[in-house]
């Protein structure tokens, strides 16, 4: 039997089909929104702009895939930050999809990671990212939703700021 998955040169799963807003695969020769490059390679700053743009655009899924993508290109000392902040995207697509048991688990899993990378850093965060405001947004989104269901969350909530407000 043949593999017809989508494979890359080395071998690794790639999932070529299209895509809808939400992240979920359509079939194959749907027209769905813009994917993210498997091979996209961003600066810190970069990332996060891009990342803000589809998080505000409703495409937490999209904006999991950037954050992915600078966790895998990360210096080491830094791979823990964007590994979280890559999981509370995918909480915020399991929210969005109204999952609200992924959600709380992959938005406290990312809270937890990006608290835990905190703790060892000196200096600012990377990107002007506004860490501490951030994780407690997602830490009460994941009360809330634990509590009272996916249904609670508003559109502000999927929105979360990644940086702080410039003044």
């Amino acid at each position: 039997m043949t593999d017809k998955r989508d494979r890359d040169a080395a071998g690794r799963a790639r999932n070529a089909r299209p895509r809808d807003a939400a992240g979920r695969p359509l079939p194959r020769g749907a027209v769905g929104v813009e994917r993210v490059p498997d091979d996209l390679v961003l600066g810190p700053k970069e990332s996060v702009d891009e990342a803000q743009r589809l998080l505000d655009e409703g495409m937490p899924f999209h904006a999991h895939e950037v954050l992915e993508a600078a966790w895998k290109a990360a210096e080491p000392a830094q791979r823990e930050l964007w590994r979280g902040l890559a999981q509370l995207a995918v909480g915020l697509t399991h929210l969005q999809r109204g999952n609200a048991r992924g959600a709380v688990a992959l938005l406290r899993r990312g809270a937890a990671h990006v608290a835990h990378w905190r703790v060892g850093w000196t200096g600012p965060p990377p990107a002007d990212l506004a860490l501490d405001d951030l994780v407690r947004h997602v830490e009460a989104l994941a009360d809330r939703v634990e509590r009272d269901g996916p249904a609670v969350a508003t559109g502000a909530d999927l929105h979360p700021r990644l940086r702080r407000p410039r003044p």
